[in-house]
This record gives C-alpha cells, sequence and structure tokens, in this order.
C-alpha cells in the first residue's frame, strides 16, 4: 500500500483554508495502490472512497478509447471526414474537418455549442452540424479548446458506428471489460435511485466562499446525474477514473481484459500537436488524440500534472477541479478530484501542490 502522508497533508489543508470540501485520490504505481478520502462529499455527509462526484472534461479521454476502439473494428479511420459517417456535418464549410481534427481540437467549431443545455442530444447535434467554422480559421491549423461542440458530434459517431448510445457504450466498452461500475457519463434513473446517498454535491469556493452549487447541471440531483454531456458530465469514483489509466498503462488490457491494442494506445497518446497556442486557454498545451501531454516546459498554466512528472504522462483536467492522467515514466496512474471549484490561478496552484507532494511521497 502506497504511503501518502504529504498528499493527505496538502488536500486537509486546502480544506481548512476552504478551497474545497472535500477532495478523493486515487494513485497507483508498480501495482501498489493507495486512496483518500477527505472532508465533505456534501453537507453532513463525509467524502469515501465510493463516492461518486463530478470529473467535468476529465472524461474527455474516454471519447479517445471509444474511436480508437471503433478505428480497430475497421469502423472509422482517424483521418476519414466526420462527413463520411455523418452526412450532414458537410454544412457550412466543414467537409474537409475529420476525426483527427476534432480529436485534436483543430476543428474550428468551438463555439458551435458550450452551454450546459436542457436541449436533447439531437437538437445539440444538429446545431452543430448547421455552425460554420469560426471566420478567418483554417482548419488543421487553428487550435482552441471544444468545450462540448466536437464532443458530441465524435459521440454520435459512436452512436451510429456502434448502435449504442454514447451513455451505455462508455458502461459496456470501456469499463465493463475493466470489472468497474461505478462511473457514468449520463446516468439512467434506476441507478440514481440505487446510488444516490453516494453523490457527491459540488461546492462554490470562489472568493472565499464555501457553498453548494445550485446550478442545475452540476448540483447531484436526478436530472443533473442523467445528463450525456461526452466531454463533461461523467460520474463516478476516483477508483474508477484511475483504474482506466492502469489500463491505459498496461498498454490497454487490464487483469486479463483488453479494451484497447497496445498500438492503438500508443496512436492516442503520442504527439499530435506540440507547442501550439491554444486560443481558449491563452497558452501553449501539447496533444495526442483526445489527451493533453505533459506540457509544463511551457509555464505553470500547462503544467497539468505538476512539475515533477516525466515528459510522457498524459491524462486530462476537469473545469479546475479535477485531474486523471498516466506517466509511463513512473509506472503510475492518478485521478483526483476536489469538490470545490475555485478561481483558476488558486487551482492551478492547489493542482501543482498536490501533485508535487504526490511524487514526493512517492520517492521523484
Amino acid at each position: 500500500m502506497l504511503k501518502l502522508e504529504r498528499t493527505c497533508a496538502v488536500l486537509e489543508r486546502g480544506i481548512a483554508e476552504r478551497l474545497h470540501a472535500g477532495a478523493q485520490l486515487y494513485a497507483s504505481r508498480n501495482g501498489e495502490s493507495a486512496q483518500l478520502a477527505l472532508g465533505l462529499a456534501r453537507p453532513g455527509a463525509p467524502m469515501r472512497d465510493d463516492t461518486l462526484v463530478l470529473w467535468f472534461s476529465s472524461v474527455k479521454p474516454f471519447m479517445s478509447v471509444a474511436i480508437g476502439q471503433l478505428v480497430e473494428r475497421g469502423l472509422v479511420g482517424f483521418d476519414d471526414p466526420v462527413a463520411r459517417h455523418l452526412l450532414e456535418f458537410a454544412a457550412n464549410g466543414k467537409e474537409r474537418i475529420t476525426l483527427r481534427h476534432l480529436l485534436t481540437h483543430t476543428s474550428c467549431i468551438p463555439n458551435a455549442h458550450r452551454t450546459w443545455s436542457r436541449e436533447s442530444w439531437d437538437e445539440i447535434v444538429a446545431k452543430i452540424c448547421a455552425a460554420g467554422v469560426e471566420p478567418g480559421w483554417v482548419v488543421g491549423r487553428d487550435c482552441a479548446y471544444h468545450v462540448a461542440s466536437a464532443w458530441y458530434v465524435l459521440g454520435e459517431i459512436v452512436r451510429r458506428r456502434d448502435g449504442r448510445a454514447y451513455s451505455r457504450y462508455v458502461r459496456e466498452a470501456i469499463f465493463g471489460p475493466l470489472g468497474v461500475d461505478d462511473f457514468w457519463v449520463g446516468m439512467p434513473a434506476e441507478d440514481f435511485a440505487a446510488n444516490r446517498p453516494r453523490i457527491a454535491h459540488p461546492y462554490d469556493a470562489s472568493g472565499g466562499k464555501l457553498e453548494p452549487i445550485g446550478f442545475w447541471a452540476w448540483n447531484g440531483s436526478a436530472e443533473a446525474l442523467a445528463l450525456c454531456r461526452p466531454g463533461g458530465s461523467g460520474w463516478g469514483t476516483a477508483r474508477a477514473l484511475g483504474r482506466f489509466y492502469e489500463m491505459l498503462l498496461a498498454g490497454g488490457a487490464l487483469a486479463g481484459a483488453r479494451v484497447l491494442d497496445a498500438d492503438t494506445v500508443e496512436c492516442l497518446t503520442e504527439r499530435a500537436l506540440e507547442g501550439v497556442d491554444d486560443r481558449g486557454f491563452a497558452t501553449k498545451l501539447d496533444r495526442g488524440l483526445g489527451f493533453v501531454l505533459d506540457s509544463k516546459a511551457y509555464g505553470p498554466t500547462s503544467a497539468w500534472y505538476g512539475t515533477r512528472g516525466s515528459g510522457r504522462a498524459f491524462g486530462h483536467g476537469g473545469y479546475f477541479s479535477s485531474v486523471g492522467f498516466a506517466d509511463p515514466e513512473r509506472d503510475l496512474a492518478v485521478a483526483l478530484a476536489w469538490n470545490g471549484l475555485i478561481e483558476p490561478e488558486r487551482h492551478d496552484l492547489r493542482l501543482r501542490e498536490a501533485l508535487d507532494a504526490l511524487y514526493e511521497d512517492l520517492g521523484g
């Protein structure tokens, strides 16, 4: 069992400083693992290892794996035009956009859909398909973070080529082989009824506040958990997300169950973009296909996995509150969530302090 004394102290200090009400961590290295669950999940309820927390954009790499599986099955290709699989997407000059462009945030449609919306899946997909590229932008060259639009399009391709809704696909095709049943990107009503006592509430910790967030899409209600926003509405445990990264570290297979071929894992996590300015974040990030790669060389706002990891680390963060990643050189898988949303600068510092402490605990 890994000993994470420094990491625990950093997370507990954040609770004392009202940066978050609670935190949940899973880390594994060389076959050993550790879990931390600290503070409150919601008013009057302690955070536990089995608490379901909101991961926001930390779920984006699930889509990378889903598309990788379709590629292995011969159903799509990374360089296929999106319109080959979604004919109506070609409207308004988007006929050249490929799946690779969507996965690398270079499809130039970041504003086609951004909001947390009560529109139906079909309505959102139709709206994105009708949109045009950003004026003056060049597909494949201009990079800007796609909060939601690319991920709905990719999720629709999964639905049309596989036949399953994306919410079901994640459970059955990605987590099912891993024996993990406590992560959802769109939770059915019957699962919500069974798991309601385990659901955490995000807190607004900005400006010194520490108040449960009432926003309908984040507040832990049945409606919030039912939402399938493929780029950002996943609820689950740190251990579940950690197992996902353990699978990738192991070349796509874990405990005898294969999710991806090793060559596909390598394809998804090798550098597809290097040193490219991201118009959405106003910083540089190196990217794979749906993964953000270690980018600390570009400064503190690009150090998504802290300052002590290797240059081969890959993963994704979630809206100033979570991160999941793997560091192949350290054989390390990490999933960490805070249920307190704070200002970007304070979150960046919180994240670096926690992850740097984790590397110190692990001896490097």
